[in-house]
């Protein structure tokens, strides 16, 4: 596959009706005389630099630790380490410490702000903080200011949880890579000269190095699987459309009501599967008039034990074979769950061509991101890649017969695997076929290769492992198990059942109690 097609349709903008400026009234001044009182403390922030979210939330809420005090300590590490990381896209100091100033009051008064109440989080760039930059790393937007917060921002905070920042991002969040010339490039903490994924890049860099305990990403290529595995954290990509992007567009407008990419979806990156799940139950479910038609409560996980999961698996295809390290790293894996009990079964499901699937997803990713690009961004690339776009197997320039032909396909695709999860729970493969790689910021991006033990591979094939969960909008969770000779970690790409996200977040967690999850890299521990 040529993918030159794929990355020249990547949109500099997408276009959408500009709102009227708000106020973020829950961190104004007018909340200032709200704000001046902090809860006792008993135990040293310190000690919970790399705790879970959760974790985090139970301290506070025991008085063993005010949110101030936590809030202060995550902005101490990050002027600590962040300089080596460059993690964050914009911090919010001043509104942060006001927030946790409230959280401690209302921990003073007996009431919980929610789950989360006082825990430092951040969120990736893309998503619209009202007066803050969402520039998605794209020049022209570098003084843009969201007129409102995204659907997922208003959430958190809803939540109780103190937004301390913003992430860095690659440009229009199309690269496995994280640098723009807005924000520079950042690096993964398990080795600054490689990258830590894209592009929720910033993101995972940040929670891998305990600077925040819980972010959101957003995942079309594996924006949230692909980080997570390179920094050895959890992510999880969420069904289809369960989380509203409201509010995930460059510039930081809303968008259409309703729209969406029928591929891609926002969700949570934390160092605990425990965290993802307590976050989904705050970012998924209905909207606007959604929510007066409809409830929505996240499906119980199939299984509570690891011998009770039915689990599937695929660790290697010639479409993109995963690296001796990583591989071997998969297959101890496997080797553990079969000393627990679990039931295993090799190979895709029942119709599935890894490869035709792979074709399809290509088509539907093409086709979203040139209807989206502006009109001028159209124009130059029929110009310049006029013979690829008019080939039958780009969905850039397809009729909307064509589309809806593919259309089908992607249904009787998430048909095939749901028919699949008739019979299995979960289904392991790798997120990606190495583990993090030096930074390479050459151009074009297609023509770029990673150098492996197993010598040159191609760049765009990072993307093959991501396909099935996307175009069938079925749930991924990503989990750390291991890292290689070298030092870096690996994770493994745990798929469910459209809707059931709780069962392979359930799966996540058991597995990390067998193989030993998230491990703080060397060098960011006081």
């Amino acid at each position: 596959m040529d993918r030159r097609d794929f990355l020249a349709t990547l949109p500099l903008a997408i276009a959408a009706n500009a709102l009227p400026e708000l106020k973020i009234s829950e961190l104004g001044a007018r909340n200032r005389e709200d704000t001046m009182t902090t809860a006792p403390s008993g135990a040293p922030a310190h000690d919970l630099d790399f705790a879970s979210a959760l974790q985090a939330a139970d301290a506070i809420r025991k008085k063993e630790v005010s949110s101030v005090e936590l809030t202060n300590r995550a902005f101490q590490r990050i002027d600590r380490y962040n300089p080596q990381l460059n993690a964050f896209a914009y911090q919010l100091r001043e509104d942060a410490l006001l927030q946790a100033t409230k959280a401690d009051k209302a921990q003073s008064q007996g009431r919980s702000l929610g789950v989360f109440h006082g825990v430092p989080i951040h969120v990736k760039e893309s998503f619209a903080v009202a007066g803050h930059p969402c520039t998605w790393g794209i020049p022209p937007l570098r003084n843009s200011k969201a007129p409102r917060n995204s659907e997922v921002v208003d959430r958190l905070l809803a939540a109780g949880a103190v937004l301390i920042g913003a992430t860095n991002v690659p440009i229009n969040l199309g690269d496995w890579q994280t640098y723009n010339s807005i924000y520079g490039t950042t690096n993964n903490p398990w080795d600054t000269k490689r990258t830590p994924g894209g592009s929720s890049g910033g993101t995972a860099a940040a929670l891998a190095a305990g600077l925040g305990y819980l972010s959101v990403g957003s995942d079309i290529g594996g924006s949230i699987r692909v980080p997570a595995h390179f920094c050895g954290i959890f992510g999880h990509k969420p069904t289809l459309d369960l989380v509203n992007l409201r509010g995930h567009l460059p510039g930081g407008e809303s968008g259409a009501p309703d729209f969406s990419t029928l591929l891609a979806v926002a969700g949570p990156i934390a160092r605990s599967a425990s965290d993802l799940l307590a976050a989904m139950k705050v970012l998924g479910g209905p909207t606007g008039w959604d929510a007066k038609a409809w409830k929505w409560e996240l499906p119980a996980p199939r299984a509570r034990s690891l011998k009770d999961f039915r689990v599937g698996y695929v660790l290697d295809d010639p479409f993109a074979p995963p690296t001796p390290e990583v591989k071997t790293l998969l297959e101890k894996t496997l080797d553990t769950l079969t000393r627990a009990g679990v039931k295993l079964r090799p190979g895709w499901p029942t119709g599935v061509q890894s490869a035709e699937l792979l074709r399809t997803y290509l088509f539907h990713l093409e086709a979203f991101f040139y209807s989206t690009a502006p009109a001028e961004e159209q124009e130059r690339q029929r110009k310049e890649f006029a013979s690829v776009m008019e080939s039958a197997n780009s969905g850039a320039l397809s009729s909307f017969a064509d589309w809806q032909k593919q259309n089908f396909r992607r249904l009787v695709y998430r048909g095939q695997w749901q028919a699949y999860f008739n019979e299995i729970d979960v289904f392991l493969s790798p997120v990606a076929f190495s583990a993090a790689f030096p930074h390479d910021h050459s151009e074009p991006q297609d023509r770029r290769s990673i150098a492996t033990s197993a010598g040159a591979r191609r760049y765009m094939d990072l993307i093959n492992w991501i396909a099935p969960a996307t175009l069938t909008g079925c749930p991924a969770t990503v989990a750390p198990v291991g890292r290689t000779q070298s030092g870096l970690p690996v994770g493994i790409q745990i798929m469910g059942p459209y809707w059931e996200d709780a069962t392979t977040i359930t799966f996540a967690e058991l597995l990390a109690r067998e193989v030993g999850g998230f491990t703080a890299p060397q060098g960011f521990a006081d």
